[in-house]
C-alpha cells in the first residue's frame, strides 16, 4: 500500500514514519548504475511515477542535527509555509507544475521575446537601406552595437540591486515600459549622433533584464527543473529573429508610401516599441512576487491554494536550502556583492548571426528574399539548443557540453576564412547560406550556463549577483565580436573569421580547464569533509564562517 494511502498528504507526520518515508522516496528514485556510461542515461526510460506515491525528496532537514543549521531566514517571505515535515503526492507535484509552467514560464517567455525584439528588428532594418538612409557605414553600425553593449554591461549590476531591493515582478515592467518609448523613438532617427544615443539609452534600460529574470524563476522552480525553463526561455531569442523579419515583411514595404518618414524601417521601429510598451504595462498584472504572495486586487483568490502553496515552498527548500537566506524584497549591500564575483563564464557570440542580413544582401539575395531567409537558422538553433540542455542534465555535464558548441562552430568558420571567395561564394550563393545556416543552428550552452551559474551559486545574495556578473561576461564577449568583423575586411571578411578560428580554439582550452578546476575542487572539498567525525562536522555547520559555495559539505556541478 503507497504511503500516501496510509498517512494524509499535506499534513505532518509522526517522528517514527519519517525513516520510512525517506527509505520509499529513495527507493523510487531512478539511480544510474555506477558501471554505467553516463551517455547512455540519455537512452535510459523515464521511470513512470505512481501519482499517489509521496513525492517529498530527501533534504538536510530530514536530519535534526543538520537542519537547525540551514532554517530559513526570519524574514524569508514564504516562512509561513514551511514545514519540514509536510508532505505530498507525484500527482500533486505533477499538476502544480503544470500549473506554474503556464503562470510563470509562459509569461517570462513573453517578456524575454520583447527584450530581443529591438535588436531583431535593428538587424532586419539592414535589408532596407538602414546605414545608407542615415549616411553610416560598417564602423559606424559596430560602434553602435558597441555602445548599446557597453550601457548594456555597466548596469547589469545595478540593475540587479534595484530588483532585489523592489522585486523582479515590479522592476521589469517598468524598465519593459521605458525602453519600449525609446525603441518607439527611433521613428525620428536622423544620423549617427541620435542611433548611437538611442543605442546607449535602450542598452542602459535592458541591462539588468536577463539576471532579473533568472531570479524571479528560481523563486518558482527547483535547482534541476531550471536548465530546461530556461532553454525554453531562450527560444524567444530565437523566436524574435523569426517575428522580426516576419513583421519587417510587411512593415518594410511602406518604403516610399508615407510621406513624412517614408523608410520602412522608422515604422518597424515604432510598432516594435508600442509592443514592448503594450507587454511592459500588462507583465504589473502578469507577475508575483512569490509562490505565496500571488493575491492582488485584480486576482483576488490568488494562483495557489495552502496546500498548493506548501508544496511549492517545501519542495524548492528542499532541493536547496539557501533559497530561504533572505526575503525577496531585501537589499544586497556593497558588503555582501564582492561575495558573489567567484562564478564567471564566457561564451562565443560570432558576427556572423549580427551580420546575416547584410551577408545576405551581399551574395545577391533581395530585400525580402534575405528577411525570410534568415528564419531557418533561427528555428534549427531553437532545436539544437533545447537537445543540448537537455542533454545536461540526463549526463549531469556542463563543462563537456559547452565544448561541444565551440566543436559546431570550428569547421564552419574554418570554411568561411579559406574557402575562395570568387569561385565559392559569388557562384554559389546558395551553398554559403547553407554553410551559413549550419553554423548559425548551433547548440547554444547560454541557458545551460545560466543555471549552472544559479546551481553553483548556492546562496541567494550570490545568486542575485552572480546571474549579473555572468551576462556581463557574455556582453563582454559580443562588444569583441562587434568590432571583429571590419568595413575594410568586407565581403569576405577573411580576417574576422581567422579571429574567430582563434577564440574558438582558445574556448576549447577554456572549457577543458574548468571541468578541471571544478573537479579538483570537489576532491579537495571531499577530502576535508571525509577526514572529519560527525562532532567535527556538527561543530564545522554551527560556527563556519564558510558561506555559499565555500561550505565544504557543498559540490559544485561541472
Amino acid at each position: 500500500m503507497a504511503i500516501a494511502t496510509k498517512y494524509q498528504t499535506g499534513s505532518p507526520l509522526p517522528d517514527d514514519k519519517i525513516e520510512g518515508i525517506r527509505e520509499t522516496v529513495h527507493e523510487t528514485q531512478p539511480a544510474q548504475s555506477a558501471s554505467e556510461p553516463a551517455l547512455l542515461s540519455l537512452f535510459r526510460r523515464r521511470v513512470k511515477r505512481n501519482p499517489d506515491e509521496i513525492a517529498t525528496q530527501p533534504s538536510v532537514f530530514d536530519d535534526p542535527k543538520k537542519a537547525q543549521y540551514h532554517q530559513p531566514h526570519p524574514r524569508y517571505e514564504n516562512l509561513h509555509r514551511f514545514d519540514p515535515d509536510f508532505t505530498w503526492t507525484w500527482g500533486e507535484e505533477a499538476s502544480l507544475i503544470w500549473k506554474i509552467n503556464w503562470r510563470i514560464s509562459l509569461w517570462a517567455w513573453i517578456i524575454f521575446l520583447a527584450l530581443n525584439l529591438d535588436n531583431a528588428c535593428l538587424v532586419q532594418a539592414q535589408a532596407d537601406n538602414f546605414l545608407k538612409d542615415l549616411k553610416l557605414n560598417t564602423n559606424d553600425y559596430n560602434l553602435g552595437n558597441t555602445t548599446y553593449r557597453l550601457a548594456f554591461l555597466f548596469t547589469e549590476v545595478p540593475s540587479q540591486l534595484i530588483s532585489k531591493k523592489f522585486g523582479p515582478d515590479r522592476w521589469i515592467p517598468i524598465l519593459m515600459i521605458l525602453w519600449g518609448i525609446v525603441s518607439a523613438s527611433q521613428l525620428f532617427l536622423a544620423g549617427r549622433t541620435s542611433f548611437l544615443v538611442t543605442r546607449a539609452i535602450i542598452g542602459f534600460l535592458q541591462g539588468g533584464f536577463i539576471p532579473d529574470i533568472v531570479l524571479y524563476l528560481s523563486y518558482f522552480f527547483k535547482g534541476n527543473e531550471l536548465p530546461l525553463r530556461m532553454a525554453i526561455l531562450w527560444t524567444a531569442d530565437r523566436c524574435k529573429d523569426i517575428v522580426a523579419p516576419l513583421l519587417a515583411y510587411g512593415i518594410l514595404r511602406t518604403r516610399g508610401h508615407v510621406h513624412a518618414y517614408e523608410a520602412g524601417w522608422r515604422w518597424l521601429f515604432l510598432v516594435e516599441g508600442v509592443l514592448n510598451v503594450f507587454i511592459g504595462a500588462t507583465s504589473f498584472f502578469m507577475m508575483a512576487p512569490s509562490p505565496t504572495q500571488t493575491k492582488a486586487w485584480w486576482r483576488p483568490k490568488g494562483w495557489f491554494n495552502e496546500t498548493e502553496e506548501k508544496i511549492l515552498v517545501n519542495r524548492i527548500l528542499r532541493d536547496d536550502p539557501s533559497k530561504g537566506d533572505m526575503h525577496n524584497r531585501q537589499a544586497i549591500n556593497p558588503r555582501l556583492i564582492w561575495k558573489a564575483f567567484c562564478i564567471l563564464f564566457s561564451i562565443p557570440v560570432g558576427p556572423p548571426k549580427q551580420y546575416l542580413t547584410l551577408s545576405l544582401r551581399g551574395l545577391g539575395f533581395s530585400t525580402f528574399e534575405t528577411n525570410l531567409l534568415s528564419i531557418p537558422p533561427q528555428v534549427f538553433t531553437s532545436i539544437t539548443m533545447l537537445l543540448l540542455t537537455y542533454a545536461s542534465e540526463k549526463l549531469n555535464q556542463r563543462a563537456y557540453l559547452g565544448l561541444l558548441n565551440q566543436l559546431w562552430y570550428l569547421p564552419c568558420l574554418v570554411s568561411l576564412a579559406v574557402l575562395p571567395y570568387h569561385t565559392t561564394v559569388a557562384k554559389h550563393k546558395w551553398s554559403t547560406y547553407a554553410l551559413i545556416t549550419v553554423l548559425l543552428s548551433y547548440p547554444s550552452p547560454h541557458p545551460m550556463q545560466v543555471a549552472w551559474c544559479s546551481r553553483n551559486s548556492n546562496s541567494v545574495r550570490t545568486r542575485a549577483i552572480s546571474a549579473a556578473m555572468y551576462n556581463m561576461a557574455v556582453q563582454l564577449s559580443v562588444i569583441i565580436s562587434s568590432n571583429v568583423y571590419r568595413d575594410d575586411d568586407k565581403p569576405e571578411y577573411r580576417r574576422g573569421n581567422r579571429v574567430l578560428v582563434a577564440i574558438t580554439c582558445l574556448n576549447i582550452v577554456l572549457y577543458a580547464a574548468t571541468k578541471a578546476y571544478y573537479v579538483r575542487r570537489n576532491r579537495s572539498k571531499e577530502k576535508r569533509w571525509n577526514a572529519m567525525s560527525e562532532e567535527e562536522r556538527s561543530e564545522y555547520l554551527k560556527g563556519a564562517t564558510d558561506q555559499g559555495n565555500r561550505k565544504l559539505d557543498y559540490r559544485f556541478v561541472s
